[in-house]
Protein backbone atom coordinates (compact mmCIF):
# COMPACT_ATOMS: atom_id res chain seq x y z
CA UNK A 1 0.00 0.00 0.00
CA UNK A 2 1.42 3.22 -1.00
CA UNK A 3 0.95 5.87 1.68
CA UNK A 4 1.04 9.49 0.80
CA UNK A 5 2.82 12.01 2.56
CA UNK A 6 -0.14 13.64 4.03
CA UNK A 7 0.02 13.12 7.57
CA UNK A 8 -1.04 16.33 9.23
CA UNK A 9 -3.33 17.70 6.06
CA UNK A 10 -5.04 14.28 5.69
CA UNK A 11 -5.46 13.52 9.16
CA UNK A 12 -7.04 17.46 9.63
CA UNK A 13 -9.39 16.58 6.91
CA UNK A 14 -10.72 13.32 8.61
CA UNK A 15 -11.21 14.80 11.65
CA UNK A 16 -12.98 17.65 9.87
CA UNK A 17 -15.19 14.79 8.05
CA UNK A 18 -16.04 12.85 11.21
CA UNK A 19 -17.01 15.93 13.27
CA UNK A 20 -19.49 16.56 10.30
CA UNK A 21 -20.67 13.23 10.90
CA UNK A 22 -21.01 13.45 14.72
CA UNK A 23 -23.72 16.67 13.95
CA UNK A 24 -25.94 14.46 12.02
CA UNK A 25 -26.07 11.15 13.92
CA UNK A 26 -26.11 10.50 17.24
CA UNK A 27 -24.91 6.29 17.53
CA UNK A 28 -21.77 4.60 16.94
CA UNK A 29 -20.79 3.55 13.58
CA UNK A 30 -18.65 0.62 12.00
CA UNK A 31 -17.28 0.73 8.47
CA UNK A 32 -15.37 -1.43 6.88
CA UNK A 33 -12.62 -1.60 4.09
CA UNK A 34 -13.36 -5.07 2.68
CA UNK A 35 -10.79 -7.92 1.46
CA UNK A 36 -9.34 -8.80 -1.59
CA UNK A 37 -11.63 -11.48 -3.82
CA UNK A 38 -9.81 -14.65 -5.68
CA UNK A 39 -9.39 -14.81 -9.47
CA UNK A 40 -9.28 -18.73 -9.49
CA UNK A 41 -7.27 -19.25 -6.05
CA UNK A 42 -6.99 -18.17 -3.13
CA UNK A 43 -3.43 -16.45 -3.55
CA UNK A 44 -4.51 -15.19 -6.81
CA UNK A 45 -6.81 -11.89 -6.42
CA UNK A 46 -8.12 -9.17 -8.00
CA UNK A 47 -6.52 -5.97 -7.03
CA UNK A 48 -7.81 -4.63 -3.76
CA UNK A 49 -10.04 -1.53 -3.75
CA UNK A 50 -11.25 -1.04 -0.24
CA UNK A 51 -15.38 -0.02 0.46
CA UNK A 52 -15.40 4.00 -0.39
CA UNK A 53 -17.70 4.79 2.85
CA UNK A 54 -14.49 3.47 4.56
CA UNK A 55 -12.04 5.09 2.57
CA UNK A 56 -14.10 8.60 3.04
CA UNK A 57 -13.53 8.45 6.73
CA UNK A 58 -10.19 6.20 7.32
CA UNK A 59 -8.55 7.74 4.08
CA UNK A 60 -6.03 5.04 3.17
CA UNK A 61 -6.83 1.98 1.18
CA UNK A 62 -5.99 -0.52 4.09
CA UNK A 63 -7.22 -3.84 3.61
CA UNK A 64 -8.97 -6.48 5.90
CA UNK A 65 -9.62 -3.05 8.76
CA UNK A 66 -12.60 -1.73 10.14
CA UNK A 67 -12.91 1.66 12.07
CA UNK A 68 -15.21 2.93 14.69
CA UNK A 69 -16.90 6.59 14.78
CA UNK A 70 -18.50 7.36 17.73
CA UNK A 71 -18.79 11.35 17.81
CA UNK A 72 -15.93 12.87 16.85
CA UNK A 73 -13.54 10.18 18.07
CA UNK A 74 -12.32 7.49 15.33
CA UNK A 75 -10.92 3.88 16.58
CA UNK A 76 -8.65 1.52 13.81
CA UNK A 77 -9.02 -2.11 13.93
CA UNK A 78 -6.59 -3.94 11.78
CA UNK A 79 -4.59 -7.07 12.49
CA UNK A 80 -0.52 -6.78 11.54
CA UNK A 81 1.03 -8.79 9.08
CA UNK A 82 2.31 -11.96 10.49
CA UNK A 83 5.95 -12.44 10.01
CA UNK A 84 5.67 -14.74 7.45
CA UNK A 85 4.37 -12.43 5.13
CA UNK A 86 7.99 -10.46 4.83
CA UNK A 87 8.79 -13.44 2.16
CA UNK A 88 5.79 -12.20 -0.11
CA UNK A 89 5.25 -8.75 0.31
CA UNK A 90 8.00 -7.18 2.03
CA UNK A 91 7.71 -5.07 5.10
CA UNK A 92 3.85 -3.68 5.74
CA UNK A 93 2.56 -0.65 7.44
CA UNK A 94 1.87 -1.58 10.80
CA UNK A 95 -1.47 -0.64 13.06
CA UNK A 96 -0.04 1.91 14.99
CA UNK A 97 1.76 3.61 11.96
CA UNK A 98 -1.52 3.71 10.13
CA UNK A 99 -3.67 5.15 13.34
CA UNK A 100 -0.93 7.94 13.44
CA UNK A 101 -1.47 8.89 9.71
CA UNK A 102 -5.10 9.20 9.54
CA UNK A 103 -5.31 10.93 12.96
CA UNK A 104 -7.07 7.77 15.17
CA UNK A 105 -7.74 7.99 18.59
CA UNK A 106 -6.49 4.44 19.41
CA UNK A 107 -6.08 1.20 17.10
CA UNK A 108 -6.76 -2.65 17.85
CA UNK A 109 -6.49 -5.75 16.43
CA UNK A 110 -10.06 -7.02 14.63
CA UNK A 111 -10.88 -9.54 17.21
CA UNK A 112 -11.66 -6.21 19.57
CA UNK A 113 -14.09 -4.88 17.35
CA UNK A 114 -17.06 -6.93 18.91
CA UNK A 115 -16.98 -4.94 22.20
CA UNK A 116 -17.64 -1.86 19.80
CA UNK A 117 -20.65 -3.33 18.09
CA UNK A 118 -23.20 -2.42 20.21
CA UNK A 119 -25.92 -0.64 18.72
CA UNK A 120 -23.20 0.43 16.03
CA UNK A 121 -24.46 1.52 12.28
CA UNK A 122 -22.93 0.23 9.22
CA UNK A 123 -23.41 0.31 5.16
CA UNK A 124 -23.02 -3.30 3.84
CA UNK A 125 -20.09 -3.99 2.20
CA UNK A 126 -19.98 -5.38 -1.81
CA UNK A 127 -17.40 -8.38 -0.42
CA UNK A 128 -18.54 -11.48 0.48
CA UNK A 129 -15.89 -12.44 2.84
CA UNK A 130 -16.84 -8.84 4.66
CA UNK A 131 -20.31 -9.21 4.69
CA UNK A 132 -19.87 -12.62 6.94
CA UNK A 133 -17.98 -10.49 9.18
CA UNK A 134 -20.43 -7.57 9.52
CA UNK A 135 -22.99 -10.32 10.45
CA UNK A 136 -21.17 -11.94 12.97
CA UNK A 137 -19.69 -8.57 14.65
CA UNK A 138 -23.38 -7.06 14.55
CA UNK A 139 -25.12 -10.00 15.28
CA UNK A 140 -27.86 -8.75 13.61
CA UNK A 141 -28.98 -8.45 9.74
CA UNK A 142 -27.65 -6.05 7.64
CA UNK A 143 -29.79 -4.60 4.21
CA UNK A 144 -28.37 -3.82 0.64
CA UNK A 145 -26.65 -0.62 0.66
CA UNK A 146 -29.72 0.66 -1.54
CA UNK A 147 -32.05 -0.22 1.02
CA UNK A 148 -30.89 0.05 4.10
CA UNK A 149 -33.08 0.10 7.11
CA UNK A 150 -33.28 1.83 10.49
CA UNK A 151 -30.22 3.51 12.28
CA UNK A 152 -28.46 2.04 8.62
CA UNK A 153 -30.40 4.05 6.66
CA UNK A 154 -29.96 7.05 9.12
CA UNK A 155 -26.32 6.93 8.57
CA UNK A 156 -26.39 6.36 4.69
CA UNK A 157 -28.37 9.93 4.39
CA UNK A 158 -26.12 11.54 6.53
CA UNK A 159 -23.00 10.03 4.47
CA UNK A 160 -24.96 10.80 1.01
CA UNK A 161 -25.21 14.77 2.38
CA UNK A 162 -21.32 14.84 3.20
CA UNK A 163 -20.34 12.96 0.17
CA UNK A 164 -22.16 15.44 -2.22
CA UNK A 165 -20.11 18.13 -2.04
CA UNK A 166 -16.37 18.04 -1.89
CA UNK A 167 -14.06 19.65 0.49
CA UNK A 168 -10.39 20.98 -0.77
CA UNK A 169 -8.85 17.46 0.15
CA UNK A 170 -11.11 15.53 -2.52
CA UNK A 171 -10.71 18.34 -5.73
CA UNK A 172 -6.72 18.51 -4.57
CA UNK A 173 -7.01 14.76 -5.47
CA UNK A 174 -9.42 14.62 -8.13
CA UNK A 175 -7.46 17.04 -9.97
CA UNK A 176 -4.08 15.10 -10.24
CA UNK A 177 -6.40 12.48 -11.54
CA UNK A 178 -7.93 14.19 -14.15
CA UNK A 179 -4.23 15.78 -15.14
CA UNK A 180 -3.68 12.15 -15.85
CA UNK A 181 -6.51 11.36 -17.64
CA UNK A 182 -6.26 14.48 -20.17
CA UNK A 183 -2.60 12.99 -20.65
CA UNK A 184 -3.93 9.88 -21.17
CA UNK A 185 -6.08 10.99 -23.84
CA UNK A 186 -4.12 13.10 -25.87
CA UNK A 187 -1.83 10.22 -25.74
CA UNK A 188 -4.40 7.91 -26.97
CA UNK A 189 -5.09 10.73 -30.06
CA UNK A 190 -1.76 11.01 -30.95
CA UNK A 191 -1.01 6.86 -30.66
CA UNK A 192 -4.26 6.78 -33.84
CA UNK A 193 -1.65 7.48 -36.60
CA UNK A 194 0.14 4.38 -35.96
CA UNK A 195 -2.43 1.78 -34.50
CA UNK A 196 -3.99 -0.86 -35.94
CA UNK A 197 -6.49 -2.25 -33.66
CA UNK A 198 -8.29 -0.35 -30.25
CA UNK A 199 -6.48 -1.93 -28.04
CA UNK A 200 -3.40 -0.31 -29.16
CA UNK A 201 -5.12 2.90 -28.43
CA UNK A 202 -5.95 1.72 -24.99
CA UNK A 203 -2.44 0.62 -24.11
CA UNK A 204 -1.66 4.23 -25.02
CA UNK A 205 -4.17 5.75 -22.44
CA UNK A 206 -3.76 3.35 -19.85
CA UNK A 207 0.46 3.34 -19.79
CA UNK A 208 0.09 7.09 -18.65
CA UNK A 209 -1.97 6.09 -16.30
CA UNK A 210 0.10 3.62 -15.13
CA UNK A 211 3.13 5.62 -15.43
CA UNK A 212 1.68 8.25 -12.85
CA UNK A 213 1.43 5.02 -10.51
CA UNK A 214 -2.29 5.57 -11.04
CA UNK A 215 -5.20 2.78 -11.73
CA UNK A 216 -8.17 3.20 -13.96
CA UNK A 217 -11.62 4.55 -12.62
CA UNK A 218 -13.38 1.60 -14.09
CA UNK A 219 -13.24 -0.64 -16.89
CA UNK A 220 -11.86 1.54 -20.24
CA UNK A 221 -14.26 2.17 -23.12
CA UNK A 222 -11.98 2.29 -26.18
CA UNK A 223 -13.75 1.18 -29.43
CA UNK A 224 -14.96 1.99 -32.84
CA UNK A 225 -18.34 0.76 -31.76
CA UNK A 226 -19.60 3.44 -29.84
CA UNK A 227 -23.11 2.12 -30.08
CA UNK A 228 -22.25 -0.28 -27.29
CA UNK A 229 -22.30 1.92 -24.58
CA UNK A 230 -20.32 0.12 -21.78
CA UNK A 231 -18.02 -1.70 -24.77
CA UNK A 232 -15.25 -3.78 -23.16
CA UNK A 233 -13.56 -5.18 -26.41
CA UNK A 234 -10.68 -4.31 -28.08
CA UNK A 235 -10.24 -6.33 -30.59
CA UNK A 236 -11.80 -4.36 -33.69
CA UNK A 237 -9.35 -3.21 -36.40
CA UNK A 238 -9.21 0.77 -36.93
CA UNK A 239 -10.38 1.43 -40.34
CA UNK A 240 -10.52 4.56 -42.28
CA UNK A 241 -13.95 6.31 -41.78
CA UNK A 242 -14.67 4.85 -38.35
CA UNK A 243 -15.21 7.16 -35.33
CA UNK A 244 -13.31 5.98 -32.27
CA UNK A 245 -14.84 6.59 -28.50
CA UNK A 246 -12.63 6.63 -25.77
CA UNK A 247 -14.19 6.56 -22.23
CA UNK A 248 -10.98 6.31 -20.30
CA UNK A 249 -10.34 7.76 -16.08
CA UNK A 250 -7.87 8.21 -13.85
CA UNK A 251 -8.17 7.32 -10.02
CA UNK A 252 -5.53 8.61 -7.58
CA UNK A 253 -4.08 6.29 -4.65
CA UNK A 254 -6.42 7.33 -2.53
CA UNK A 255 -9.70 6.55 -4.64
CA UNK A 256 -10.34 9.71 -6.23
CA UNK A 257 -11.73 9.27 -9.46
CA UNK A 258 -11.94 10.98 -13.15
CA UNK A 259 -14.35 10.66 -16.05
CA UNK A 260 -13.86 11.57 -19.87
CA UNK A 261 -14.49 10.78 -22.84
CA UNK A 262 -13.64 11.98 -26.27
CA UNK A 263 -14.89 10.99 -29.86
CA UNK A 264 -12.17 11.11 -33.12
CA UNK A 265 -11.73 10.00 -36.57
CA UNK A 266 -9.29 7.11 -36.85
CA UNK A 267 -8.41 9.16 -40.17
CA UNK A 268 -7.74 12.32 -38.56
CA UNK A 269 -10.27 13.96 -40.36
CA UNK A 270 -13.85 13.67 -39.63
CA UNK A 271 -16.43 13.13 -42.71
CA UNK A 272 -18.96 15.83 -43.12
CA UNK A 273 -22.19 13.94 -42.04
CA UNK A 274 -19.82 12.79 -38.81
CA UNK A 275 -18.94 16.63 -38.51
CA UNK A 276 -23.11 17.56 -38.55
CA UNK A 277 -23.67 14.74 -35.73
CA UNK A 278 -20.51 15.99 -33.60
CA UNK A 279 -21.45 19.85 -34.05
CA UNK A 280 -24.73 18.47 -32.35
CA UNK A 281 -23.41 16.88 -29.24
CA UNK A 282 -20.81 19.46 -28.67
CA UNK A 283 -23.85 22.01 -29.03
CA UNK A 284 -25.43 20.33 -26.08
CA UNK A 285 -22.19 19.96 -24.26
CA UNK A 286 -21.64 23.67 -24.17
CA UNK A 287 -25.24 24.96 -23.52
CA UNK A 288 -25.21 22.14 -20.69
CA UNK A 289 -22.37 23.22 -19.13
CA UNK A 290 -22.76 26.81 -19.41
CA UNK A 291 -26.33 26.57 -17.31
CA UNK A 292 -24.30 24.87 -14.39
CA UNK A 293 -24.74 26.38 -11.23
CA UNK A 294 -26.03 26.15 -7.97
CA UNK A 295 -29.46 25.67 -7.66
CA UNK A 296 -30.24 24.27 -11.01
CA UNK A 297 -31.95 21.10 -11.27
CA UNK A 298 -30.05 18.45 -13.00
CA UNK A 299 -33.13 17.03 -14.06
CA UNK A 300 -33.67 20.48 -16.49
CA UNK A 301 -29.68 20.27 -17.27
CA UNK A 302 -30.64 16.59 -19.10
CA UNK A 303 -33.71 18.10 -20.58
CA UNK A 304 -31.61 20.85 -22.43
CA UNK A 305 -29.17 18.73 -23.43
CA UNK A 306 -32.40 16.60 -24.44
CA UNK A 307 -33.52 19.59 -26.04
CA UNK A 308 -30.45 20.58 -27.95
CA UNK A 309 -30.08 17.49 -29.46
CA UNK A 310 -33.67 17.02 -31.28
CA UNK A 311 -33.41 20.36 -32.39
CA UNK A 312 -30.19 19.62 -34.01
CA UNK A 313 -31.44 16.38 -35.66
CA UNK A 314 -34.49 18.27 -36.70
CA UNK A 315 -32.12 20.51 -38.40
CA UNK A 316 -30.20 18.09 -39.79
CA UNK A 317 -33.42 15.98 -41.02
CA UNK A 318 -33.12 13.37 -39.00
CA UNK A 319 -36.54 14.12 -36.97
CA UNK A 320 -39.43 15.48 -37.57
CA UNK A 321 -41.43 18.21 -35.77
CA UNK A 322 -40.76 20.65 -33.00
CA UNK A 323 -37.81 20.09 -30.42
CA UNK A 324 -40.23 20.54 -27.45
CA UNK A 325 -42.62 18.07 -28.78
CA UNK A 326 -39.88 15.48 -29.69
CA UNK A 327 -38.54 15.83 -26.14
CA UNK A 328 -41.69 15.18 -24.80
CA UNK A 329 -42.69 12.02 -26.84
CA UNK A 330 -39.06 11.02 -26.21
CA UNK A 331 -37.93 11.02 -29.99
CA UNK A 332 -34.65 12.35 -28.71
CA UNK A 333 -33.57 9.12 -26.68
CA UNK A 334 -33.74 7.04 -29.99
CA UNK A 335 -30.33 8.63 -30.15
CA UNK A 336 -29.61 9.96 -26.80
CA UNK A 337 -30.75 7.32 -24.39
CA UNK A 338 -29.12 7.90 -21.19
CA UNK A 339 -28.61 10.57 -18.55
CA UNK A 340 -26.42 13.80 -19.49
CA UNK A 341 -23.91 12.33 -16.56
CA UNK A 342 -23.72 11.43 -12.74
CA UNK A 343 -21.92 12.23 -9.30
CA UNK A 344 -18.15 11.55 -9.32
CA UNK A 345 -15.89 11.79 -6.94
CA UNK A 346 -15.00 8.17 -4.41
CA UNK A 347 -16.45 6.06 -7.17
CA UNK A 348 -16.59 6.95 -10.87
CA UNK A 349 -20.61 6.76 -10.35
CA UNK A 350 -20.60 8.59 -6.65
CA UNK A 351 -22.44 6.63 -4.35
CA UNK A 352 -24.13 4.21 -6.76
CA UNK A 353 -24.01 1.32 -4.67
CA UNK A 354 -26.88 3.42 -2.17
CA UNK A 355 -28.83 3.90 -5.96
CA UNK A 356 -31.23 6.16 -6.23
CA UNK A 357 -30.46 7.09 -2.36
CA UNK A 358 -27.93 9.10 -3.18
CA UNK A 359 -28.65 10.07 -6.68
CA UNK A 360 -32.41 11.41 -6.65
CA UNK A 361 -33.54 13.80 -3.68
CA UNK A 362 -35.75 12.78 -1.07
CA UNK A 363 -39.05 12.14 -2.59
CA UNK A 364 -38.40 11.87 -6.13
CA UNK A 365 -38.72 8.63 -8.24
CA UNK A 366 -36.73 7.72 -11.14
CA UNK A 367 -39.29 8.05 -13.95
CA UNK A 368 -40.53 5.17 -16.05
CA UNK A 369 -39.79 7.10 -19.13
CA UNK A 370 -37.67 5.81 -22.19
CA UNK A 371 -36.66 9.57 -22.37
CA UNK A 372 -35.86 9.65 -18.61
CA UNK A 373 -35.75 5.97 -17.17
CA UNK A 374 -31.47 5.82 -16.93
CA UNK A 375 -31.04 9.71 -15.66
CA UNK A 376 -28.59 8.96 -12.98
CA UNK A 377 -28.56 12.23 -10.40
CA UNK A 378 -31.97 13.91 -9.68
CA UNK A 379 -31.01 16.76 -7.49
CA UNK A 380 -30.67 20.38 -7.29
CA UNK A 381 -26.97 21.57 -7.49
CA UNK A 382 -24.73 22.33 -4.76
CA UNK A 383 -21.39 24.07 -4.52
CA UNK A 384 -19.05 21.49 -4.15
CA UNK A 385 -20.81 18.91 -6.38
CA UNK A 386 -18.96 17.40 -9.22
CA UNK A 387 -20.50 16.04 -11.91
CA UNK A 388 -20.43 14.99 -15.63
CA UNK A 389 -21.68 16.24 -18.50
CA UNK A 390 -21.43 13.81 -21.44
CA UNK A 391 -24.46 14.11 -24.15
CA UNK A 392 -24.39 11.53 -27.09
CA UNK A 393 -25.48 10.48 -30.33
CA UNK A 394 -25.31 6.78 -31.17
CA UNK A 395 -27.16 4.54 -33.78
CA UNK A 396 -27.87 1.00 -31.20
CA UNK A 397 -29.67 -1.93 -33.52
CA UNK A 398 -31.56 -3.24 -30.29
CA UNK A 399 -33.44 0.22 -30.38
CA UNK A 400 -33.74 1.70 -33.97
CA UNK A 401 -34.40 -1.68 -34.83
CA UNK A 402 -36.89 -3.28 -32.56
CA UNK A 403 -40.37 -3.13 -34.17
CA UNK A 404 -42.55 -1.48 -31.63
CA UNK A 405 -40.04 1.73 -31.83
CA UNK A 406 -40.15 1.56 -35.33
CA UNK A 407 -43.89 1.73 -35.13
CA UNK A 408 -43.87 4.26 -32.38
CA UNK A 409 -41.86 6.59 -34.35
CA UNK A 410 -42.45 5.94 -37.82
CA UNK A 411 -43.80 9.25 -38.96
CA UNK A 412 -40.75 11.17 -36.64
CA UNK A 413 -38.02 9.57 -37.93
CA UNK A 414 -36.72 10.29 -41.44
CA UNK A 415 -35.20 6.68 -41.83
CA UNK A 416 -34.19 7.14 -45.41
CA UNK A 417 -32.21 10.29 -44.48
CA UNK A 418 -30.59 8.78 -41.47
CA UNK A 419 -29.20 5.93 -43.56
CA UNK A 420 -27.04 8.56 -44.58
CA UNK A 421 -25.51 9.12 -41.19
CA UNK A 422 -24.47 5.42 -41.07
CA UNK A 423 -20.67 6.51 -40.80
CA UNK A 424 -21.94 7.59 -37.55
CA UNK A 425 -22.16 4.26 -34.64
CA UNK A 426 -21.79 6.06 -31.31
CA UNK A 427 -20.21 10.09 -30.37
CA UNK A 428 -20.00 10.92 -26.62
CA UNK A 429 -18.07 14.25 -25.46
CA UNK A 430 -17.86 13.92 -21.40
CA UNK A 431 -16.34 16.44 -19.51
CA UNK A 432 -15.90 16.77 -15.40
CA UNK A 433 -17.59 19.91 -14.05
CA UNK A 434 -17.63 21.11 -10.30
CA UNK A 435 -20.44 23.15 -8.99
CA UNK A 436 -18.73 26.31 -7.74
CA UNK A 437 -20.56 28.98 -5.37
CA UNK A 438 -21.68 30.95 -8.36
CA UNK A 439 -20.77 28.76 -11.62
CA UNK A 440 -19.33 26.27 -12.58
CA UNK A 441 -15.53 25.07 -13.20
CA UNK A 442 -14.69 22.55 -15.85
CA UNK A 443 -11.76 20.39 -14.20
CA UNK A 444 -11.09 18.53 -17.85
CA UNK A 445 -11.27 21.70 -20.16
CA UNK A 446 -7.13 21.73 -20.83
CA UNK A 447 -8.29 18.45 -23.13
CA UNK A 448 -10.00 20.26 -26.26
CA UNK A 449 -13.00 19.22 -27.48
CA UNK A 450 -14.12 20.99 -30.98
CA UNK A 451 -13.37 19.74 -34.00
CA UNK A 452 -10.21 21.75 -35.35
CA UNK A 453 -8.58 20.51 -31.68
CA UNK A 454 -9.49 17.35 -32.11
CA UNK A 455 -8.13 16.68 -35.98
CA UNK A 456 -4.99 18.56 -34.95
CA UNK A 457 -4.06 16.27 -31.86
CA UNK A 458 -4.87 12.61 -33.82
CA UNK A 459 -2.86 13.98 -37.05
Amino acid sequence: MHIPNLHTSLATTLRNRRQKLAKLINFPVILWSGSRSPRNFPANTFPFRPSSHFLYFAGLPIEDAAIHLDGEKLELFMDNAPPSSLLWHGEMPRRDHLAEIIGADAAFPMQELKSRATNAATIYVQNYPTQTTQFKTLNRDISAPNNPKEIDLELTKAIISLRLSHDATALTEIKQAVAVTVEAHKAGMAATKNSKFESNIRAAMESIIISHNMTCAYSSIVTVHGEVLHNEQYHHPLQTGDLLLADVGAETNLGWASDVTRTWPVSGKFSPTQRDIYDVVLAAHDTCIAQIKPGIEYLDIHLLAAQVIAEGLVNLGILKGEAEDLVEMDAHALFFPHGIGHLLGLDVHDMEDLGDLAGYEIGRERSSRFGLGFLRLNRPLIPGMLVTIEPGFYQVPGILNDKEMRQKYQDIVNWEKLEKFDDVRGIRIEDDVLVTPNGAEVLTQELPSDIDSIENLVE
